[in-house]
């Protein structure tokens, strides 16, 4: 029973929400060169937080990125160890003017917390550092040995976490991971994720003069780089939505039917979706089981920018020299990253316009769709952990979003990861207003404190 840790923990709630608002108010924006010191001040936090929580060999490791930072806790040769990972770096914010209080001035609204970050990863990714804390101040130990993994790219794909990991694999040795990103499903409704989409990130760039030309003197003869890239976009996608690039559906393998059975079962309301994003339902309205088909097995191929020319008050009469699209690709399984790029890049090669330059950029290796083995010991104890908190079995979804680390961990440490993170998927946490619910984070405490506590009394050797 963890009843002793549960008690030190909710009388020091409200000193746990100021030290995540304080961790909140970083910019700690990956993607962006300007906030490369702000980055390294979250690493510098994460490190002196675990420090103060006790833990042993805490390392801020240097990448061809940005850090990653480690540390230890080892109590007993006979005892499991659990890896937690987690990221300390977030989106950008913008757009700006979308945010209804500032995005690093963490905001106390209605029991939730608002502020870049604060559901993907800070907030969860701090509960676990709270709770080896407690333990070790009550009890003087830790039910597991215990170890951190906390990296600063993940919000860019991840780049350089794998070797990161290569070359700490004697440090990070562990029988399990427990990752502190991730999602829950619904907040009403308790979930593990099985499976994710895997990820491909690229750019197209489309070049027409070699600088931006009068309209009127130039228009009509000179090359267009916006309506090409127009045309080129648009071909990306048949009448009916589906990816229209040759190959880029081969090697889909059928997903689990205990996915299927799940989507069908839950009883996803189609209209209340689209009423929560603030979109106008298509007709014929898609049934509720249809959608989450689409959203967590089917893949897809997402434009997420278009740039070129002028966009300011006014207007200003040229034809641009260049324009831009950024695309991500989510995919499923049997899909692998380096085919698909393959296929997106014969389609847009074969279809881009005389007259016109076409360059396109890969963002990183991409990552293949994963799932966990239905029979990990660990899965069960992390459900049995959330059905003695919420009374009812949790789901086994699957993700439609990416996190990278699963197939990174199976092949740099040949071990398993269980996503335990008390964010939930409504959180907008890629979006103006993110905010994390504080009564996930206290309940997030609970389920840390009791899941630790079972994989010690539960696994002992048998992970290994």
């Amino acid at each position: 029973m963890t009843t002793d840790i549960e008690a030190h923990l909710a009388a020091r709630v409200d000193r746990y929400v100021a030290e995540l608002r304080d961790f909140c108010a970083i910019p700690s924006i990956s993607a962006q060169p300007a906030h490369k010191a702000d980055v390294e001040r979250a690493a510098r936090f994460a490190a002196d937080r675990l420090t103060t929580a006790g833990l042993a060999d805490v390392a801020i490791h240097p990448t061809e990125g940005h850090p990653v930072v480690t540390a230890g806790w080892h109590g007993d040769d006979h005892a499991p160890t659990v890896l937690v990972y987690g990221h300390y770096d977030v989106q950008p914010p913008e757009p700006l003017d979308a945010w209804q209080s500032p995005p690093f001035e963490p905001t106390v609204r209605d029991d939730r917390l608002y502020a870049r970050g604060a559901s993907d990863d800070k907030g969860p990714l701090l509960i676990p550092i709270l709770v080896a804390e407690a333990f070790l101040a009550v009890r003087g130990s830790l039910p597991v040995n215990l170890k951190f993994l906390i990296e600063g790219e993940e919000e860019t794909g991840s780049p350089h976490l794998e070797a990161a990991m290569g070359g700490l694999a004697d440090r990070l040795a562990a029988d399990l991971v427990l990752s502190a990103d991730g999602a829950m499903w619904r907040a009403d409704l308790p979930s593990v994720i099985v499976a994710s989409r895997g990820l491909l990130a690229l750019d197209l760039i489309v070049e027409g003069a070699a600088k931006d030309l009068h309209s009127g003197r130039h228009g009509g003869s000179a090359p267009n780089p916006l309506r090409a890239l127009a045309a080129l976009v648009a071909s990306l996608h048949g009448a009916d939505g589906r990816v229209a690039v040759a190959g880029f559906y081969d090697g889909i393998r059928p997903p689990d039917p205990a996915i299927l059975r799940t989507i069908e079962a839950v009883g996803f309301d189609p209209g209340l979706y689209f009423t929560e994003i603030g979109a106008r339902p298509p007709a014929p309205l898609p049934a509720g089981a249809e959608l989450l088909r689409r959203q967590w097995l089917e893949p897809t191929l997402e434009l997420n920018g278009l740039t070129g020319g002028y966009g300011g008050d006014g207007t200003k009469t040229v034809i641009p020299a260049w324009a831009s699209a950024k695309i991500t690709c989510r995919l499923v399984a049997g899909q692998d990253p380096d085919r698909v790029f393959e296929a997106i890049c014969a389609h847009l090669e074969q279809r881009c316009p005389g007259g016109f330059g076409l360059a396109i950029t890969r963002h990183g290796r991409g990552s293949a769709a994963a799932a966990l083995p239905p029979d990990l010991p660990a899965l069960g104890v992390v459900e049995d952990v959330l059905e003695g908190l919420h009374g009812v079995r949790p789901l086994r979804v699957a993700m439609g979003a990416t996190i990278p680390i699963g197939g990174g961990f199976r092949r740099t440490l040949g071990i398993e990861t269980v996503f335990f993170s008390f964010s939930t998927a409504d959180e907008d946490y890629h979006a103006p207003n993110e905010f994390f619910r504080l009564e996930s984070f206290r309940t997030g405490l609970v389920a840390w404190a009791r899941v630790l506590e079972a994989i010690g009394a539960r696994l002992g050797q048998a992970t290994r």
